[in-house]
Formats: C-alpha cells, structure tokens, sequence
C-alpha cells in the first residue's frame, strides 16, 4: 500500500475534524506523507509519545484509540482502568477517547475529574484498587507533542513484558471506526482530597516558617500544590502570574521543562521580589519538582537533581524506622549509597526510569533520579509508586522551614553531607543529532576502543550495560568507574534524538567545602572536554 492509499485508508476511520482537515491538505505532497505514514510511533515501556497530526507517526485519536483498544485485549472485560490527563492539546479528547474504547469493550473506564498532575493518577490506581491505569501527557515535551502512558495495578509504570503484549494487542486492531463504544464514569474530587490526605502524612517535621516562591510552568500543578501546602499548614507559595494557568502552548518558556536555561527566570525574578526561602518549580504535568535557594543578596541558586535527591534521601532515612530500602539509578550519584551504608539503610541501583525504580525491592521507602523525580515515603510506606513533584516539594519545603528554624540553610544541609561523606558533584553532557545514526556510531567506537583514561582519570573499569551488567536487565548503554569514587555513564536517551552523559566526581572535604566545589567543578570541566573529544559529537 502507497503512503497516498495508507492516507485515504487512515482518512476513512479518522473521527477527529483537526486531522482530516490537515491529512487532507497533505494528499499531494508525498514527502510529508512518507513521514506520517512510512513509519509509526512504536508503543513501549514509556507508552506513547510524539508530536501532534494526522497518521500512524504522530498522536492522535486513531493512534489513541488502537492504543485503547490494545490495552483493553490485554486486559479483558471486567478490568477496572483509571484515565488522567494533563491540559495539553487534545489531552481531554484522548482521555475520553480511552474511556469511550475501554468502556466499549466491556471494562470500567474511570475518568479524573479535571486535568491534574500525573502522581495523582499513579496514587489512584492503587486506591481504587484498579488494574491498570492510564495518563495522557508528553510531561516536558514541546507544546506540539502529547504521550500516553500506562500504569499497572501496583500504580507504577508498566515494564517488560507487559509492554509487548500490548504492542502486540495494538498491531491486531483493525480499524478504530468499527470498535464498540461505550461510557466511561467521572471520579469526583474525593480522589484527590485522598491523594492530598497522603502526601501531608509525609515526614514533614513542625516548623511551618517559610517563604515559597512557586511555578508550575503552564502546568496542572498550581492547584494541588496550594492545596497540599494548605493542607499540612504552610503559607501558600507566591506563584509566577504569568505561568499559574495550565497553556498548553507554554508561551514564555522555549521548553516547559525546569532544566532548561531561562525556565526558571519568572519564579527567581519573583523569589527575589518576596525574598523567597525556597524556589520551586513543577514540569507541565507536576510529577518532577525543581529547587532553588538564596545565596544572599537577592541571587539563588538552582539545586541539581542529585542535591535534591540526597537531602530528601537522608531525610526519609531520619523519618522511618525498620528494614528500609532506598533506591536510584545507574546514572544517578552514588551519594545516596554511602548515605544509607552509614545510616544501616539497604540500599540498591536500577536502570534509568521510575518504572524500574519502583521495583526496586521490599521495603522500598524512598526513590529518586537524577532528572529531578523523587518518590518520598514515610512511616506508611510510599504513597505514591511513581516520582511526585508535589508530594516531593512539600517535603523539601519541610525541610527548609527545619532548616530555617535552627538557623541553617539547605546550602549547610548540603555542606554537611558533603563533609562527612565526601562532596558528590555530578553534571550532565548531551549530543542533540538529526541523524540518529550519529549515536550508534559513537556507541559503537567507545566499545571498540574503550578509553584508557577520562578527564586525566584513569579508568579503572568499564561495564558494557547491553549485556546486563551487575544483574540489571540489558540496556543501551556504557558505566566507567574512575580513580577516585569518579564515574561516567554514556546512553542514548529514551525520549530524544540525544546522546547522554553523565559524570560524577567525589573530593574528600579536608578544608573549606568551597575548595572542593571548585575543584569539582575543574574536574567536571576535564571530563567534558575528553568526553567531546572522544565521542567526536
């Protein structure tokens, strides 16, 4: 079949007004049409994600509802599946479009009340006693892009093999015009006042003395965040105006993604106005939590990820008593380890991605990577089995109001660790390409030639992660251990045309922990400057 007879076909059972119209248009222009339809957007671990428009290459209705209908065959009639969504172009459609096929297929399909954050769904998937859920988001994506990802019974996201046999379920849906409709029940707001009741119950400490400055960038975090703050007896945060209301367009940011520079330039010209104790930040979808903190003079300072998910670690640690288990990732720093081998706190690393550190083992209390997602437990375990960005900043907002209550700062927080365990700094290098080829190539030169030294490192040893190192399912990617405690991760991303980097260094602290920073920082600057040679990017 022509990508011209794919278009006509596609045209037939397409419900959406938006993409007929545009698939139209694009009936005499075989290039564009070779992108839509040459290829599709492949359901995986991460479900869906992709840019808007017509055919099996962008999200859309029918790729929505294929996705639907795959899921509910896995399933089977009489399963219960929980739908979320974001504020995203289409968001809404997509999740009644689920609901709608779901229902149609003889399973209860349960809507969320109104576009909220991401954790609120993975939340109520277990306290509905669900089977599955499902939320409709691209989380930091550019405005043109939506996703739609899927949520097992334990309330986390799906891994292998599960994600196969839904792809499989996918690729036998015949056209989405003939599937059997029906209608799904919208949740009312008990849900997230449950949710809210959850996440207050974390260890907060007393203190409630703090000044937040707030943004949730064009997200759905503004609300819940208020309420929750409210809830456990803080003073609402000052929100950035311009960015309070969900837009799906993002329009004063180039990415609605906190790590990008100039994101953060709203909420730290108003952390400054309020003098702010405390910057925070949402991504679109409020499952990541940003921080920041003053230096005094009107400056603050973002935290990196890894800083955030050390003081959160050690907090949860203090807070909970038992056999406890904490987690992070591979690319994550190794900080957290030496935190709970001190703390007498079972400890263990996963593969990059929530749905694996949510299975990380028994007892699991506290997990977090490095790309500022943090899953915070307390005496009842975890309230959430997926990273929370409200839940998270909550917490780190208790911490701070401890912190400011005795004097200190998170910076001191941060200067203590780094004494008594040795300062963990870590950074990140990325490759955007156009041709993904680039990345293979690269890959493929450092396992042929692996480096003998980085940043004027030795390197001691090197695991290749395809073959499944130290236990861990196989995946895409390169660990080099260095003199030192050093360490650089290579993998190309998940979600990107990019080839990630991710290095770490540990100083001893024997003087001022400025000297050690500084000589982190030189360190970080050798590693960049071997790794851009060696992967000739």
């Amino acid at each position: 079949m022509s990508a011209r007879e794919a278009a006509l076909a596609w045209l037939a059972q397409d419900p959406d007004p938006d993409t007929r119209a545009e698939l139209v248009g694009l009936l005499d222009d075989p290039e564009a049409l070779a992108d839509r339809f040459g290829a599709k957007l492949e359901f995986g671990t991460a479900g869906l994600r992709g840019e808007l428009g017509a055919g099996p290459n962008r999200m859309n209705r029918v790729t929505v509802m294929r996705a639907a209908a795959g899921l509910a065959a896995v399933l089977g009639p009489g399963k219960h599946v929980v739908i979320g969504y974001d504020a995203r172009h289409k968001s809404d459609v997509f999740a009644r479009d689920t609901a709608a096929v779901l229902a149609g297929a003889g399973l209860r399909a349960s809507l969320l009340p109104e576009p909220l954050p991401t954790p609120v769904l993975a939340f109520a998937v277990r306290h509905l006693g669900a089977d599955a859920g499902v939320t409709v988001t691209a989380s930091h994506n550019p405005p043109r892009d939506n996703g739609y990802k899927v949520y097992w019974g334990d309330g986390s996201q799906i891994v292998p093999p599960v994600d196969g046999w839904i792809s499989a379920a996918i690729d036998a849906v015949g056209p989405v015009d003939a599937l059997p409709l029906g209608e799904g029940d919208v949740l009312d707001g008990a849900i997230v006042e449950a949710y809210l009741a959850a996440v207050t119950e974390l260890p907060l400490g007393q203190a409630r003395d703090l000044r937040v400055a707030y943004t949730p960038l064009h997200g759905v975090g503004h609300g819940t965040l208020v309420s929750a703050f409210r809830g456990a007896g803080f003073e609402e945060p000052a929100t950035v105006e311009e960015q309070r209301r969900p837009d799906p367009d993002f329009p004063t940011v180039a990415f609605p993604n906190p790590e990008e520079p100039g994101a953060m330039d709203l909420a730290l010209a108003l952390a400054t106005k309020v003098g702010a104790d405390l910057v925070l930040a949402n991504d679109p979808d409020a499952d990541r939590c940003a921080v920041g903190v003053p230096l005094g003079g009107g400056a603050y300072r973002m935290l990196t990820g890894d800083e955030v998910g050390a003081l959160l670690g050690e907090h949860v640690i203090t807070h909970t008593r038992g056999d406890r288990l904490v987690a992070t990732t591979i690319v994550s720093s190794t900080l957290l380890g030496k935190i709970a081998q001190a703390r007498g706190v079972r400890y263990t690393e996963t593969l990059t991605g929530f749905k694996w550190i949510m299975r990380a083992g028994e007892g699991l209390v506290y997990g977090y990577e490095e790309a500022l997602g943090y899953s915070v437990g307390g005496e009842h375990g975890l309230p959430v089995h997926d990273k929370d960005g409200i839940g998270a900043a909550l917490t780190v907002a208790g911490i701070a109001a401890e912190a400011k209550a005795a004097g200190r700062t998170l910076l001191d927080l941060l200067d203590e660790q780094a004494r008594r365990y040795g300062l963990h700094a870590t950074s990140q290098l990325s490759f955007r390409v156009a041709d993904l080829s680039l990345i293979a190539d690269a890959m493929a030169r450092l396992r042929a030639r692996p480096p003998e030294s980085l940043g004027g490192m030795a390197v001691e040893s090197w695991d290749d992660l395809s073959e499944g190192a130290g236990g861990l399912p196989p995946t895409d990617g390169l660990r080099y251990r260095l003199a030192g405690g050093a360490r650089v991760v290579v993998r190309p991303s998940g979600t990107e045309p990019k080839l990630k980097c991710y290095l770490e260094v540990v100083i001893p602290v024997t003087g001022e922990v400025a000297e050690a920073r500084a000589t982190a920082g030189e360190d970080l600057d050798a590693l960049k400057a071997d790794l851009r040679s060696v992967l000739g990017l």
